[in-house]
């Protein structure tokens, strides 16, 4: 570990936002150090989807989101990141669920959102036969794996000269200093991305602004689809859940339909989507909880609902389940946090569930006028 204290940016947090904040102030040509707690990322950024899901984003978040795509694209070139240029699909399985793609394709054009017939979308998608009423295609998304991408993009900040200071807790955050429990390490600029664990940091922020724990409830299975999924795939309960389509007047009627039919599930905040992972496994998830402290105990309820609306989806036998798990990221009435508490320091966390999504452009945008300089790189001539 180098002995250094001084730097011209330290970053506390190596989620998804704190490495996109090193990597801003990397390409500018600052000293930057990452002050994690952990010997590695444990938290939000690696239990989600792996969904990068730009284009059902909606003001604010559309602008992170734009940014954000091409710096996954570039993580793919520079870093060895793992990215598949797959859009996403969208299954309209009611009228009411294809009348929200429509709107949303009508907003938007044919570059972002192609619409599909029933036929089209049982031909791409493997849902039980006969259910699908359309869909859509948006070919604009992208799709990670988070367990494999966070390491690749740490070790790529590494051998760009970044340092890691893994292990470390953070106890207090100043103008110009960070005292951690290895010291004091003193930065002319500090950028908190700990996303729920603001909190403990800057609690009066926190509560101010809302913020509080989402757990949810997720699955990896095995399964026996009629053909693999070549996209990420979003259900009618997403339509209902993402800003571009919850924006339009359609989606405000199938949220009515869904809540009425599926109490139970309209209970657990339902959002049924599904990614496949290059090993052929499916991703299942999620349910949505929130509260101060969210409790570690996961009701088997959650995952029988889960289980139970895949097996109607795709028309299959019971999943064989490989893994369980519990995400827990920052959620607010607003979709991020992006303050200046204190001169030089920097608040940055998406607070809806948009991280891996947004998280890259946010720490873009929150670096970018921190350093008030344009990005710059020494990076293969990205620019």
């Amino acid at each position: 570990m180098s002995a250094r204290t001084g730097f011209d940016v330290a970053v506390v947090g190596s989620g998804l936002v704190g490495l996109g904040a090193a990597l801003a102030a990397h390409r500018r040509g600052q000293r930057v150090v990452v002050i994690e707690r952990g010997s590695e990322p444990s938290g939000a950024s690696i239990r989600n989807f792996g969904h990068l899901c730009f284009t059902p984003q909606h003001g604010v978040a559309r602008e992170h989101a734009l940014v954000s795509r091409e710096i996954w694209l570039g993580l793919a070139r520079d870093a060895g990141v793992w990215l598949r240029e797959s859009g996403t699909l969208v299954a309209a399985r009611a009228d009411d669920e294809a009348a929200v793609l429509a709107e949303l394709a009508a907003l938007r054009g044919a570059d972002e959102v192609v619409l599909l017939d029933a036929r089209e979308a049982e031909a791409r998608i493997p849902l039980a036969p006969g259910t699908a009423a359309g869909g859509a295609f948006l070919p604009r998304d992208l799709q990670a794996n988070p367990r494999q991408a966070l390491a690749a993009i740490a070790a790529h900040l590494e051998r760009e000269g970044v340092e890691f200071r893994r292990r470390t807790a953070v106890g207090r955050v100043g103008t110009g200093r960070v005292e951690t429990s290895r010291g004091p390490i003193d930065a002319g600029t500090v950028v908190v991305a700990v996303n729920h664990d603001v909190d403990l940091l800057f609690p009066e922020i926190a509560e101010a602004r809302g913020i509080v724990r989402c757990g949810l409830d997720m699955l990896r299975v095995d399964v026996e689809l009629r053909a693999p999924l070549d996209a990420p795939v979003l259900t009618g309960w997403s339509l209902v859940r993402y800003g571009a389509f919850a924006a339009t007047g359609a989606a405000r009627r199938l949220r009515e339909r869904l809540h009425a039919e599926r109490p139970d599930l309209a209970a657990l905040d339902l959002n049924q989507m599904y990614t496949q992972l290059p090993d052929g496994s499916l991703i299942v998830g999620d349910t949505h909880y929130r509260g101060e402290t969210v409790a570690p105990f996961q009701s088997e309820t959650a995952f029988e609902a889960l289980l139970e609306v895949t097996r109607s989806f795709f028309g299959i036998p019971a999943p064989r389940v490989i893994e369980r798990w519990q995400g827990v990221y920052a959620s607010a009435p607003a979709e991020f946090l992006d303050e200046e508490p204190l001169p030089g320091v920097h608040l940055a966390a998406a607070t809806t569930g948009i991280g891996m999504t947004c998280g890259l452009g946010l720490a873009e945008h929150v670096v970018g006028r921190a350093l008030a300089s344009p990005k710059t790189t020494t990076e293969k001539g990205r620019s």
